[in-house]
């Protein structure tokens, strides 16, 4: 008998009671090891995420989780070797698992990324500025992201055993959430091996990844308020688990991501011998392949114009002729079996319910092989070849049947209504693609599946070389789709955080705003210094530090000088006669950039010192003209401290206002610089 998989749970590993259902290898049938979760204590696991990882987790700013999984992309990187050694067992080729363990690893380094440049080296993230609530300046509000005490849960498919975990896991882990993971048992021989390295590596927080190997019975059960699911796999299971008393009257919230009938979308002004023509065939191939076909974003329903059904019938027979089937172990092979017999026999039912309306065109319409395998016992292994079917008038069944393995269908439009309105008949999709180079084709295209997909690629010869192709997800981009896909949301770069996180809205007076954000409101107290501010080390620096600057009297040699300096003559700085005409200014005024400079020029201080760097400038606006003869002074004020991890500096955004010899603000702007985190004394003098 072959290995148990154990379950990492309550700090420690599980072997069930009992022998466990067997795992076969999807190429020569070959048990692999087995699954059971029986006399698991799901609550307990469920508990200890909260009591233990949560906690522990929570107590670590954005930047420091950041670090944690870029040190576990690291690490899974080096051991690698072994998840690419499993993955064959699945069916997976070489091309299909770097999809699957690289893909996972690199979204780890993108969210780990993404923690550090666009998420604070805090707690909590600010959503938007504030909002001023009454007219003396008393009380106001700001929206906040805080974590939420609870558990995120992810139910994964069987086809993508280390990415869909790893996907789930970094913007969980980003906002504060620990994860359990609920492999698909088909696969989880994979997830179990990956989960096992970062877990002897020490990385992470003990309780802030568990692992459940086995059936999920009294899970959700285990759940309340605080806590989240992540499930992809089938719109029945969905179905199921959308009717759980917890998710309906519990508060658990759910996101699915279930059946798609993707599609590619062939654009009317392609012809067979433009490079568009290749690059359409060579993607519904590519995605009818890959994984053998067992993506949920494969391509499904070929859309094409009329006239063009035979050539890209032909064309796809030409390059599937040349695919290889069988065992992955054989280099030769580019594409292996589907995961089990189980799911060949499911792929071969909706074929037949396909050929209700539609005629196979290429492949053996019994599912068979075709071609002798490249290894692989074709008895006990779960070999399919590659299938193309074309819809007959009217036919329904491609936009409501999912083959979820090499198998995709043809059908034609008249026009590009038609062509949108059949794309629409999937009910919602998670991905689609326009093939086109023809801009008002993909506008109207793109327009019109938009509402319908969560995603749309656009290709043409100019985007080709670059394009990461219709069927990945990637860790910037939104992953999900409406309706029949599920409607609901991963990845998505920082918005896949914040989905995690709970959004509030803050009411309170300037001051204890500005103590529960970490950042400076205005109203609040400002701290008069003797220091310059720009004197002062990160550690010195305190939100509410200001600096008020002298005055400066801007003139017409001035405003001339910028002008000829910099090459900016508009009519409003340099033509008395023209801009005394401009209903917004009547007469000559400073350039606004020329304002910001003087302002720059009235609160630098001009010794070296802690300020290292100014790195831009956000929000700038130009408020009121300053004409020649007003004079101006600014006020500087700290409006937010980032330390920067692993950095002997940070940053620091202070609030400007220049305002004119009346008091009435000419322009405010954040201004953004690295300070550095200590400053000796000595150090100034050289």
């Amino acid at each position: 008998m072959s290995e148990l998989l154990e379950s990492y749970a309550a700090g420690r590993w599980f072997r069930a009671a009992g022998g466990g259902d067997p795992l076969l290898d999807a190429a020569t049938g070959e048990e692999v090891a087995r699954v059971s979760a029986q006399g698991l204590d799901v609550p307990a696991m469920v508990r200890h995420a909260r009591e233990t990882g949560g906690p522990a987790l929570r107590s670590l700013t954005f930047h420091e989780r950041a670090a944690l999984l870029k040190a576990l992309a690291k690490h899974l990187t080096a051991g690698k070797d072994e998840l690419y050694a499993l993955s064959t067992r699945t069916g997976a080729t070489a091309r299909d698992t770097a999809v699957d363990v690289d893909g996972g690893i690199g979204t780890l380094f993108s969210y780990a990324s993404k923690g550090v440049r666009e998420l604070p080296n805090d707690t909590i993230v600010l959503d938007g500025g504030p909002e001023r609530l009454g007219k003396g300046g008393t009380f106001a509000g700001q929206h906040v992201y805080t974590s939420r005490p609870g558990v995120a849960v992810q139910i994964n498919a069987f086809n993508f055993p280390v990415w869909g975990m790893l996907e789930k896991l970094a913007p969980a882990f980003l906002a504060g959430l620990p994860t359990i993971v609920k492999p698909a048992s088909q696969t989880a021989y994979v997830t179990a091996a990956a989960v096992r390295q970062i877990i002897e590596s020490g990385i992470l927080p003990e309780g802030t990844l568990q692992l459940l190997a086995g059936g999920a019975g009294g899970l959700l059960d285990a759940l309340t308020v605080q806590d989240s699911v992540a499930f992809t796999g089938s719109a029945h299971t969905a179905g199921i688990l959308r009717r759980h008393p917890n998710v309906l009257d519990g508060g658990v919230v759910l996101g699915v991501e279930a059946d798609s009938l993707n599609c590619s979308v062939l654009g009317p002004d392609v012809r067979p011998d433009d490079p568009e023509f290749d690059l359409f065939v060579k993607g519904v191939v590519t995605e009818m392949t890959v994984k053998a076909g067992q993506k949920c974003t494969a391509i499904r329903r070929v859309l094409v114009p009329e006239a063009m059904a035979g050539p890209v019938t032909d064309a796809l027979a030409d390059r599937l002729a040349k695919v290889t089937v069988g065992d992955p172990r054989n280099q030769d092979v580019r594409m292996g079996p589907l995961a089990s017999l189980g799911q060949r026999d499911e792929v071969r039912k909706a074929v037949e319910a396909l050929r209700a309306s539609a005629d196979v065109v290429i492949g053996d319409p019994a599912g068979g092989t075709g071609a002798a395998l490249l290894d692989g016992d074709a008895e006990r292994g779960a070999f399919m070849a590659p299938l193309v079917l074309r819809a007959r008038p009217g036919a329904a069944e491609p936009h409501d049947v999912e083959p979820f393995g090499p198998v995709s269908t043809v059908l034609t439009y008249g026009g590009l209504d038609e062509a949108v309105a059949l794309a629409a008949r999937g009910k919602g999709s998670l991905v689609a693609s326009v093939v086109t180079h023809d801009p008002d084709v993909a506008r109207s295209v793109v327009l019109g599946l938009a509402p319908w997909h969560g995603r749309v690629l656009v290709l043409d010869r100019d985007d080709a070389e670059e394009s990461t192709g219709h069927g990945s997800p990637l860790p910037v981009l939104v992953h999900g789709g409406p309706g029949r896909a599920g409607g609901g949301e991963e990845l998505g770069g920082v918005r896949g955080v914040l989905r995690h996180m709970q959004r509030t809205a803050v009411q309170a007076s300037p001051d204890l705003l500005t103590a529960v954000t970490g950042r400076w409101t205005a109203g609040a107290a400002r701290t008069g210094t003797d220091v310059h501010p720009f004197r002062k080390s990160l550690a010195e620096l305190r939100i509410g530090d200001t600096i008020a600057s002298a005055k400066r009297t801007v003139t017409l040699d001035d405003i001339g000088h910028f002008a000829e300096f910099t090459g900016d003559t508009f009519y409003a700085h340099t033509d008395p006669e023209a801009a005394a005409r401009n209903p917004l200014f009547g007469g000559i005024v400073a350039h606004g950039y020329l304002v910001v400079s003087l302002a720059a020029g009235l609160f630098v201080d001009p010794a070296p010192g802690p300020v290292l760097a100014n790195f831009g400038v956000d929000a700038l606006r130009f408020l009121t003209p300053v004409k020649a003869g007003d004079t101006i002074d600014v006020t500087l004020t700290v409006k937010q401290i980032t330390p920067r991890g692993g950095a002997d500096y940070g940053e620091v955004r202070w609030d400007a206002v220049v305002a004119n010899q009346e008091g009435a603000a000419v322009a405010t702007y954040d201004v953004l610089t690295l300070v550095a985190k200590t400053w000796p004394a000595e150090s100034t003098e050289t």
